[in-house]
């Protein structure tokens, strides 16, 4: 982490980002992000007055949220100009544009990792929804690129006697639950699944990564360029210890599921303590152990 805390240059990010969507953007993780925001949302079943979409880097939510909205807006981060925003409008993950209790409905794809301020941006995220509104989003956790991180400190090491960070600090899943409650969320649940995307060497990994807008925006960065022997070094690295049996290497994406309510005196509240009216030991039909005895 840098001195003042920033771990994100943010206008390079966006920069980056605006620069990857007028190219050939891989969207694979954002199609399989929507499919599973589309599957989530089934489950739930009431419809939402307004919803938005904060951030994805694509516009593949807003059909999803159209469907479970009667209004869907679309926030826009990339810094793009154009004075034709249709249904979308500009705006900051860290400075939200949103007033308190106007949506119902807010989603994020793969945009929230890149923030500074993550629990900020959750607490603005809650006091925007309305009670009983809903929050859902999908964020790269920890294990993401852990391969590509190893061979890379190992490679600059090795080559140049020191080394740089290269590879964002993607949130655990343990502290990504613990922030939604901090942020006042009814209900939180947090899961992830972990995708592997297969590449015949790193330097398709790399393009990816770039074309993504998802180069190294770090603070802390070193700004000249990966030289050219670490990155060889890294590349054999990577093929050493990261390839399968015919030669094609992994490469690690966990995707993080966050969803909570706005607290709302309908929803569920766990009991108090003690206040149970049955045993659990009646119920199964066995004899109570109680603290410090022994089974037997």
């Amino acid at each position: 982490m840098s001195e003042t805390g920033v771990v994100f240059d943010r206008a390079l990010g966006r920069l980056r980002l605006t620069r990857a969507l007028g190219g050939d953007y891989p969207d694979f993780l954002l199609e399989r992000a929507t499919q599973d925001l589309d599957e989530r949302l089934s489950a739930v079943l009431r419809r939402f007055t307004v919803a938005v979409d904060l951030g994805t880097p694509l516009p593949l939510a807003a059909p999803v949220l159209r469907a479970k909205a009667e209004m869907a807006l679309r926030m826009v981060e990339a810094a793009r100009e154009t004075a034709d925003l249709a249904a979308d409008f500009l705006g900051d993950l860290e400075h939200l544009p949103l007033g308190p209790g106007s949506l119902d409905l807010a989603a994020s794809l793969l945009a929230l990792q890149g923030v500074n301020d993550l629990p900020g941006a959750l607490i603005q995220i809650r006091r925007a929804l309305r009670p009983d509104g809903l929050f859902i989003g999908c964020l790269l956790g920890g294990r993401t690129l852990h391969e590509l991180r190893q061979v890379l400190l190992e490679a600059e090491a090795e080559t140049t006697g020191g080394v740089s960070p290269r590879i964002a600090p993607f949130a655990d899943l343990r502290d990504l639950g613990s922030l939604l409650q901090r942020a006042g969320f009814a209900l939180p649940v947090v899961d992830s699944e972990v995708v592997t995307v297969r590449y015949r060497d790193i330097f398709g990994l790399l393009r990816d990564l770039r074309a993504m807008g998802w180069s190294n925006a770090l603070t802390a960065r070193r700004r000249s360029g990966l030289r050219r022997d670490t990155l060889m070094r890294a590349a054999a690295l990577y093929a050493e210890q990261f390839s399968d049996a015919d030669g094609r290497l992994r490469a690690t994406f966990e995707m993080v599921w966050l969803s909570g309510w706005a607290p709302h005196e309908s929803q569920q509240k766990p009991l108090r303590p003690g206040s149970a009216k049955a045993r659990l030991a009646d119920a199964l039909g066995v004899p109570e152990i109680g603290t410090g005895d022994k089974a037997g």
